[in-house]
């Protein structure tokens, strides 16, 4: 059964597609987990291996026929890539930027492509009832926290095998803990302790940033559907997608920016341990 009217961005397809939903004046609570579907199966699951498989299909249809002259989709994939390329690139630098891209190129494009499947008419609406409530098919896969999660664990461990191998174990310990700048004599003995409390600091910092970065892209994603939702039931069913026309819109800008965000501060966490810039004072 379809629970709610689609969010289509014509309004006059809104309208006509409105009268197929019975009961979308009550709308429906996105749940905070995702839904199984059958085994260990879940709705956001099916969304991920969508999102993957059209990113499959766009890089092969991108690279059938490849030429020196670009044309086509291969012309807009490779101002794509060379875009977000050269953008981590002027943060990161040119060395580190070729060791690390294929991680947060593939991230970003990941991140952007399943934001905007969550916008397409049917996620999130078209399911089931049961009797423990409704069940969308399909759910948005970056509403589901432990997706969001998982993206930020890797980079953790990435960071880790990233930060000791661009820096040598040592000098990653003595980025953390050891006194930065020149000290001699009674202040260097004073700035150890002190820089040795920053380094649990920084610790806590860095073991705080994948909580972070999950519930940001969560947060943010998750609140955007539930705005949506709760906007649909302010009017009579034939005009509910009304006062979500908007805020749907808006959705579209949110979904690029989060994937960029996210990609942006995995570069700057990288670039802060792999900075070798006081070295040269």
């Amino acid at each position: 059964m379809i629970r709610r009217p689609f969010i289509l961005p014509i309004a006059a397809c809104l309208a006509s597609l409105a009268p197929m939903h019975a009961q979308a004046a009550g709308g429906h609570a996105l749940p905070l987990n995702a839904q199984p579907l059958g085994g260990f199966v879940t709705n956001s699951m099916v969304m991920i291996w969508i999102a993957v498989g059209l990113i499959v299909l766009f890089c092969r249809a991108a690279t059938r026929r490849m030429s020196l002259v670009p044309e086509g989709l291969q012309n807009f994939a490779e101002w794509a890539v060379e875009s977000l390329y050269d953008f981590l690139g002027g943060l990161m630098g040119e060395h580190l930027v070729k060791r690390v891209f294929w991680f947060f190129g593939s991230v970003f494009f990941f991140i952007l492509t399943v934001n905007y499947l969550a916008l397409v008419p049917g996620v999130g609406t078209m399911g089931w009832e049961s009797a423990k409530g409704f069940t969308p098919w399909l759910r948005g896969g970056n509403a589901d926290i432990n997706m969001t999660a998982a993206m930020a664990l890797t980079f953790a461990l990435l960071w880790f095998y990233w930060a000791i191998t661009e820096n040598g174990f040592k000098a990653f310990i003595a980025h953390i803990f050891a006194p930065k700048g020149s000290f001699h004599g009674i202040m260097l003995a004073m700035m150890v302790p002190i820089f040795l409390f920053v380094g649990v600091l920084e610790l806590i910092s860095i073991g705080i940033r994948p909580v972070a970065l999950s519930f940001r892209l969560f947060g943010n994603i998750y609140g955007g559907e539930q705005t949506l939702e709760k906007l649909m039931t302010l009017v009579p069913e034939k005009l509910a997608f009304l006062p979500a026309l908007p805020f749907y819109f808006m959705e579209l800008l949110v979904g690029f920016v989060q994937a960029l965000v996210f990609t942006l501060l995995c570069a700057i966490f990288l670039k802060l341990i792999c900075d070798h810039g006081e070295e040269h004072h």
